[in-house]
């Protein structure tokens, strides 16, 4: 996903529930100053809590960056999940509805994709994973 510039932003170290509020009450509150709508605010903070839950859950700890950007003339705003985890093993699998490896609804990087507008996941087994949505505005 390629974004003309980052315009400042926050992260958020993720290690416990408690983080997972702070960052999207940090992700809410970004997002309303940028202008973006509430419905777009209350999906913002989902796909962030969604992103926050799988790092506390299954690698233990990470980050949140949340960061305004701009490509052509548009504004969005860019959530970067990232851990140094297990990986996940099977993409394609865990991006399926109703897949979980935990005690969990799966709907967690299914939702959190179909929420945000742009959506890419990077992930290598024993690597971690790097998850890059991005909610544009207007759209």
């Amino acid at each position: 996903m390629q974004v003309e510039g980052a315009l400042g932003g926050d992260i958020q170290a993720i290690r416990r529930d408690s983080d997972v509020i702070s960052a999207r009450q940090s992700g809410r509150q970004i997002a309303e100053r940028m202008g973006y709508s509430r419905p777009d605010q209350a999906l913002i903070a989902t796909a962030i809590s969604e992103l926050a839950r799988n790092i506390v859950n299954y690698a233990g700890k990470g980050e949140i960056e949340i960061t305004p950007v701009r490509r052509r003339g548009r504004m969005g705003l860019r959530i970067i999940a990232r851990d140094h985890g297990p990986g996940i093993e099977d993409l394609e699998r865990a991006m399926a509805d109703g897949f979980s490896t935990g005690n969990s609804f799966g709907l967690g990087l299914p939702g959190a994709k179909r929420i945000m507008d742009d959506f890419d996941v990077v992930t290598a087994v024993g690597e971690g994973v790097v998850v890059t949505a991005i909610k544009w505005m207007g759209r």
